[in-house]
């Protein structure tokens, strides 16, 4: 099995609307949010899934994109992998990038998060992930690209086991 691709919502709902209303600080989760459809287009969609064997066996992958979202997230801001499990079923901002507003349960496991993490770097697609971000946030305007880069460049998720 392939894994499927992202879709979730580009329009915000009502909900959403409030939460990036009450956002004032930590604007990256509303440029997330909002351009999420544009960093994770259908070619980069397709390439984060080739990262992954066809197979008959076993539960579909969760969409790489979605992992990938967390990944950005988790190095922006320099969690470790419990601390992003936690995030997705506690912290409105985290659930309203990840399209699981609401949810009693973590939308993947920290050990598909790693395994996911340890494919991108094995690819080396960890800095495509990283100047396709950038790369939307300067296209865009909206958002700093400079101190995304700088953000995500330096972060210690990109090296070799860090929190594995």
């Amino acid at each position: 099995m392939r894994p499927v691709y992202w879709r979730p919502p580009i329009e915000l709902s009502a909900t959403e609307q409030t939460i990036i209303k009450r956002i004032r600080r930590a604007k990256l989760f509303v440029f997330l949010r909002q351009h999420r459809h544009e960093v994770f287009d259908e070619a980069f969609q397709q390439a984060l899934a080739s990262l992954y064997q066809e197979s008959q066996r076993g539960q579909p992958p969760v969409p790489p994109a979605l992992l990938a979202m967390a990944t950005i997230l988790q190095a922006y801001i320099g969690v470790s992998d419990d601390e992003v499990i936690e995030a997705s079923t506690m912290d409105r901002r985290w659930q309203l990038v990840l399209d699981c507003n609401d949810t009693q349960e973590p939308p993947f496991s920290k050990g598909t998060l790693i395994a996911f993490r340890k494919r991108l770097r094995a690819a080396n697609m960890d800095q495509c992930l990283i100047e396709r971000t950038i790369e939307v946030a300067r296209e865009t305007g909206a958002f700093g690209s400079g101190p995304l880069r700088a953000a995500l460049d330096s972060s210690p998720l990109w090296v070799e086991d860090f929190l594995d």
